[in-house]
């Protein structure tokens, strides 16, 4: 049994959505699987197993940022999980990015300490598993949404004291930034698991003014969100 997930093999299913939030893993839960059970509530990181479409799948938070994030995503692994989708919120750096639009991530600049500890520094292009990215933006069309696919940018602050970090990334065509994704990529390569991220925009960040969406639109974003990864997760074709 893990330290930080209470669980035994079996417990989880193959496929793991991870949203950042606890109520956000709950949500999933109450709302979008079928005989939903808690396995997990160490620490406060609820994780929970389900179906969706008649086919399991689990929920598991991860906490804020890389170190917390490499802990549940190296634990997951340890009990056998196989597709790790990271469904989370993100700052647009792009003009074409509104409020609520989904994001698929396909690589991650790795701004941020965790990706870089386990590759020792070296250069390195933290990327998605090309068939289950496939498969989510497949699904998407299927739902009648058109993300933004392309790179994010991991950070380890949410208030960056560098104020033309976000100009910068921005320009070299990055469309989001977020706190998670680089370290599930690098991870899921070392480990030969699948990874995909899909982020909902929460905020705007590439103007001259921080712009927030209101908690009805994220909570519907979300919502969409959700129903798209669930799709891709359960979708097992290479």
């Amino acid at each position: 049994m893990p330290v930080h997930l209470r669980a035994e093999v079996g417990d989880y299913a193959d496929a793991v959505l991870l949203p950042g939030d606890p109520l956000r893993a709950k949500r999933v839960a109450d709302e979008h699987l079928q005989d939903a059970r808690q396995v997990n509530g160490e620490r406060g990181m609820l994780g929970f197993t389900g179906t969706y479409n008649g086919k399991p799948v689990s929920v598991q938070s991860t906490g804020m940022g890389g170190p917390s994030t490499a802990i549940v995503v190296e634990e997951l692994v340890q009990l056998g999980c196989k597709r790790l989708l990271r469904i989370g919120t993100c700052g647009g750096l792009q003009p074409s990015l509104e409020l609520g639009d989904t994001v698929i991530g396909i690589s991650a600049v790795p701004a941020d300490g965790t990706a870089r500890t386990f590759t020792g520094g070296e250069p390195h292009a933290p990327t998605a598993h090309f068939g289950l990215t496939h498969g989510a933006i497949h699904a998407a069309k299927e739902l009648g949404i058109r993300p933004h696919v392309g790179p994010v940018a991991t950070s380890d602050t949410f208030y960056d004291p560098d104020p033309t970090r976000h100009h910068r990334w921005a320009e070299r065509g990055v469309l989001a930034v977020e706190m998670e994704a680089a370290v599930l990529f690098t991870l899921g390569a070392i480990r030969g698991v699948q990874t995909a991220c899909l982020l909902t925009v929460s905020d705007l960040v590439w103007g001259e003014d921080f712009v927030r969406i209101s908690d009805a639109d994220l909570a519907a974003a979300v919502s969409r969100m959700i129903d798209l990864a669930l799709r891709a997760a359960v979708d097992e074709k290479e």
